[in-house]
């Protein structure tokens, strides 16, 4: 990772072709003027897919707060360093993680914007092509035993790595080309393994399935499904 300071802040990027990003370029405007967007993604907020010049697809998140705080404060965050921002966070265990081989998303480039105490912040990724997160797989067909096995074994594998995802649910996980990818690492961390915030994950993963499955009763989620996911894990972490 490289960090270049900036009028507002800092941008640092993983990707040579974002080193000469600037921070008007983490802003969707910027892209619409120039008929780059190609599609977008909406759950709480909106997330866009922009081309790049060199054919390239870019994922561009902004990082807005949410629950009650979030009705008073949209996207303002206390700057207590450049390395604890939401972005450059973010982007460092990416950048771990895809350097070792892990299942994630190439990490582009992420952006600081400062103001007084306060901070604003932007994150780029690479969109997995083909990609599908499992609630939009799983609404059109099922997953096979076989699948759901591995996506067990993926999950220990980041696990035994000492990989804690602060929000493991079905749609941070994407399914493309039969393989699976975790995604969203924001408040991310990691650390020492240990069973009980393992236990927590998993446990955050289940209720996500049955939340999902309540608003939509034809997912193909079961408890086979997941008896299925915790041999694979089992296999590999035996907690």
């Amino acid at each position: 990772m490289q960090i270049k300071t900036t009028q507002q802040g800092h941008i640092a990027w993983c990707e040579p072709s974002a080193a000469t990003l600037t921070p008007q370029d983490f802003s969707v405007d910027v892209w619409q003027t120039k008929a780059a967007v190609v599609g977008q993604s909406k759950g709480r907020y909106t997330t866009w897919f922009v081309k790049t010049d060199s054919a390239q697809t870019w994922v561009l998140r902004h990082y807005w707060r949410g629950g009650l705080v979030g009705k008073f404060n949209r996207d303002s965050y206390l700057y207590t360093g450049l390395k604890q921002t939401r972005a450059m966070a973010e982007l460092a265990i990416l950048e771990t993680l895809y350097q070792e081989g892990f299942a994630v998303p190439r990490p582009i480039a992420a952006n600081v914007i400062r103001f007084g105490l306060w901070y604003r912040a932007d994150i780029i990724i690479e969109h997995v092509t083909g990609a599908k997160d499992l609630v939009a797989q799983l609404s059109l067909q099922p997953l096979t035993d076989q699948q759901w096995y591995a996506l067990g074994q993926l999950i220990a594998q980041f696990h035994l790595r000492g990989v804690y995802h602060a929000d493991l649910n079905a749609k941070n996980i994407l399914l493309a080309h039969n393989q699976f990818y975790l995604i969203d690492f924001d408040r991310g961390e990691l650390r020492q393994p240990n069973s009980n915030w393992q236990h927590a994950n998993l446990d955050r993963l289940l209720r996500s399935f049955n939340k999902e499955q309540g608003k939509q009763p034809e997912l193909a989620f079961s408890e086979h499904c997941w008896q299925l996911l915790q041999n694979g894990y089992l296999s590999l972490n035996p907690l």
